[in-house]
């Protein structure tokens, strides 16, 4: 087995979730410099989901080539299901790892989570993601699935917080305690995802500003942005179909004050406006990063 590549990816600035209905108003806005310049100019790098283009081929493969030459691209897997009880998909694996050295992506992230059912080789996808229960079993075996598949890609990966809603009765710890000692038992990175620090604060009670404090900085390596769903007062669905709202402006702005200013993708999956609203927000971040 090769080493593991442990270097941090060099990103920076603001990124932005890709979507297929943005490339066109992306190519658009290239097509003129000046309105380049003026419209997208803050977009540093772009996320996509690589089960989305794996083995793609025809306008999809051109459109993806044309983005490459043009930003950094990072992948934010779906599927990997990191806490299923399935063996992992070291096929799926090892076609991401094909992907990401054709097209020189330096970061691979996934979800701490599980989404699919099954065990003894037969599993289905459920289309969620889902909690681990937050156990010292649980731990040591996300741990060793997330180092097969260090090892299997050649370099380190990161892992992102979820938002859930219904906190397993198994478990005998809180969800930074877990999560960091994954990230210390597997050796991995720290993906932050603000909005989920936010919507699972609300929905479970605890103090988001004490959890930013506590996470383990020296391993992030990006964070997200997106909006949630306030389907009552103390509770909050993480839709990615909304525009940020203020507490979680507030949380990013505190990141920063404490961390620096990381780099941030803006994520958007539902109720996908024109490219030109999405770039209020991306500006939004973008400007806090260089105040």
């Amino acid at each position: 087995m090769p080493a593991i590549n442990h270097a941090k990816p060099n990103l920076s600035g603001v990124g932005l979730g890709l979507k297929r209905e943005l490339i066109p108003q992306i190519q658009a806005a290239f097509g003129d410099a000046m309105i380049a310049n003026m419209m997208i100019a803050n977009i540093s790098f772009l996320e996509l989901a690589p089960e989305n283009w794996i083995g793609l081929g025809g306008k999809a493969a051109k459109q993806l080539d044309w983005l490459v030459e043009r930003y950094p691209i990072v992948c934010h897997g779906l599927c990997l299901s990191l806490g299923g009880l399935a063996p992992l998909n070291t096929d799926f694996l090892l076609q991401v790892k094909q992907f990401i050295a054709q097209y020189q992506i330096p970061l691979y992230t996934e979800h701490l989570s599980y989404s699919t059912d099954g065990y003894n080789g037969q599993q289905g996808y459920l289309y969620d993601l889902l909690p681990i229960p937050f156990t010292e079993e649980a731990i040591h075996h996300v741990a060793q699935r997330i180092r097969q598949t260090q090892d299997i890609l050649g370099q380190r990966i990161a892992i992102e917080n979820v938002s859930y809603y219904v906190a397993a009765p198994i478990s005998t710890m809180d969800e930074l305690t877990f999560i960091k000692a994954v990230i210390t038992e597997a050796d991995c990175l720290l993906h932050l995802d603000i909005n989920n620090l936010y919507v699972n604060s609300i929905n479970f009670g605890f103090d988001a500003h004490r959890f930013l404090r506590d996470i383990p900085s020296d391993r992030l390596v990006y964070a997200h942005m997106a909006g949630h769903y306030q389907q009552a007062p103390n509770l909050l669905i993480d839709t990615h179909g909304e525009a940020i709202v203020s507490p979680v402006w507030a949380l990013l702005a505190e990141a920063y004050a404490l961390y620096g200013p990381f780099p941030t993708c803006l994520e958007r999956d539902n109720n996908i406006p024109p490219l030109a609203v999405l770039m209020a927000e991306i500006n939004q971040i973008a400007n806090m990063q260089n105040s």
